[in-house]
């Protein structure tokens, strides 16, 4: 499930009438650089959840075919991250377990794809999600203080209050139905779930071994733009 409802606030002006996915780093909107590693990860179909400036993605995809691309209408209720993923489990539009993908996610992958590190180190009877997480050192564009620490075994929790944590979210993450259970209705965060898999011991994670880069403000597209292609 590539998440490509958001009203990309951060990414103005250049979102005031382009929705986030469909931004163009080095000539290529951002949801098909996120599709197309899914394609290379043979992954063969796609849900896309749309909200904000709908038209415009389902237009720019309805011809894609690898992966192909089935669409989950959130345009009467932006619904986040939680409450996008429980009302595409509800239409019965997704697997056990899936990958869930911001679409606006851009990273080179190291000496293996990321969706192929995920599926190996995935262990449904200990996890309910597993998420793809990056060090400082790997993250360009990134100037927060992290999110999670990790243990030897991959467990993840959270960072404390006025600290550093050593792993980020690269919004990339392999997700069980179980992880969906007893979910709130409506709109909700996905942190909401991932605080009960915490709590639970179910929430894993796997160092990148690529390099990531946050997209999220129009200053950050010139540095990604060079990383990509060299200049």
């Amino acid at each position: 499930m590539l998440m490509a409802a958001g009203l990309g606030k951060r990414m103005r002006p250049l979102t005031a009438s382009t929705p986030k996915p469909m931004v163009r780093v080095a000539g290529k909107p951002l949801i098909d650089r996120a599709l197309d590693r899914l394609e290379d990860a043979g992954v063969e179909k796609a849900v896309v959840n749309v909200h904000y400036l709908a038209e415009s993605i389902e237009a720019h995809l309805k011809s894609r075919q690898h992966p192909a691309v089935t669409f989950s209408d959130e345009r009467e209720e932006l619904l986040e991250t939680g409450g996008g993923m429980v009302k595409a489990d509800k239409a019965g539009l997704l697997p056990d377990p899936f990958f869930a993908c911001n679409a606006d996610s851009v990273w080179l992958d190291g000496p293996r794809n990321a969706f192929a590190d995920l599926s190996d180190a995935w262990d449904p009877e200990k996890m309910d999600a597993l998420l793809l997480v990056v060090t400082h050192a790997r993250a360009k564009n990134f100037d927060g203080t992290g999110d999670f620490y990790m243990d030897g075994a991959g467990q993840l929790t959270r960072k404390l209050p006025g600290r550093i944590a050593p792993f980020i979210y690269t919004g990339i993450q392999l997700v069980s139905h179980r992880l969906l259970r007893d979910a709130p209705e409506g709109k909700f965060s996905t942190n909401v779930l991932w605080d009960r898999a915490i709590a639970e011991g179910r929430l894993y994670g796997v160092a990148f071994t690529g390099m990531w880069y946050e997209v999220g403000t129009p200053a950050h597209i010139r540095p990604t733009e060079e990383a990509l292609t060299g200049g």
